[in-house]
Formats: structure tokens, C-alpha cells, sequence
């Protein structure tokens, strides 16, 4: 009876024990963060964040390493795939992953989730510019490396 208890507290409370259940998905290490204006694209510099990623199969929370209480929930539409084309290939592949999407304050924000890499894309509501982050997946407990320069507008061919 007593190995029965869990099996039986699970079912009785059924989804009410699994609204806030989160796990864990990765680790993200921002790699760039840029605004585009028209046809002008801004590179931020940025110092190294790391993102925490965790899920409950409908939603996606996103956190930012240090400070659990700024956080960013994503509501899944699409789990099928994303596409992926690589550089110098004319061919669209599918890969595993997620697209969601976050409406807070006016503010549209675009996920798109794979093992490898997450990518943010925010609108703000009255703005001529959008912001993109991308991030790489990293192994839990990798050292962030000090930010690399960022070189001067004029220096860009």
C-alpha cells in the first residue's frame, strides 16, 4: 500500500501536480544580440548571459542565469520542427524543435527552440525596429568567457 501512494496522490490530483511542472530542457550562452532598423542590422554588445531553458510540454520559461525572478514564458504553437538552411545550400532542412510566441505589454516576442540553438525575436509594439537574440546550447557548468569586442561601425566592410 505504501508503494501505491504515489500512483494514487498522482492520479487523484492529476493535473493540478503538473500545471507548474517545469523541467529542465538547456543551457544557452548568448552569442549575439542585434537590432534591425529597415536594412540597417546593430550589433549590441552584451556581456555573456547564460540562459536557463525549462518546459512543461506547453509552455516554454526562459531565465536568465542569476535572476530567477525576470523571466519569460513562451506559449508552444508549432512542435513539428523548425527549418534549418545551411550556409551555401539551396535546400531547407527540418530539425527538431519548437516555435512559441509571447505577448506581454505590447511587446510580440518570437521563440524558436532547438537542442542546438534558441533564437528570440521581439517586436515592440511601437517601434520601426526588431531585436534578435540567438544563443548556442552549452554543457551545465561551462565558464562563460569575458565578451569579445565589438568593432566600430566604420570598421565593417
Amino acid at each position: 500500500m505504501i508503494r501505491m501512494l504515489p500512483v494514487l496522490l498522482s492520479l487523484a490530483l492529476g493535473s493540478a501536480l503538473r500545471a507548474e511542472d517545469f523541467r529542465p530542457f538547456a543551457d544557452f550562452r548568448l552569442s549575439s544580440y542585434v537590432k534591425v532598423t529597415g536594412d540597417r542590422v546593430t550589433p549590441i554588445p552584451m556581456k555573456p548571459v547564460v540562459f536557463h531553458v525549462a518546459t512543461d510540454g506547453v509552455r516554454v520559461r526562459i531565465t536568465a542565469d542569476g535572476n530567477d525572478e525576470a523571466r519569460t514564458t513562451f506559449e508552444i504553437y508549432r512542435s513539428d520542427g523548425v527549418g534549418r538552411q545551411r550556409s551555401g545550400e539551396a535546400s531547407l532542412e527540418v530539425i527538431p524543435g519548437i516555435q512559441a510566441t509571447s505577448k506581454t505589454g505590447g511587446v510580440l516576442r518570437h521563440l524558436r527552440l532547438t537542442r542546438e540553438s534558441l533564437t528570440i525575436t521581439t517586436f515592440p509594439g511601437v517601434s520601426d525596429h526588431t531585436i534578435i537574440t540567438h544563443a548556442l546550447a552549452i554543457t551545465p557548468g561551462t565558464p562563460v568567457p569575458p565578451p569579445k569586442p565589438v568593432p566600430p561601425e566604420s570598421a565593417k566592410p
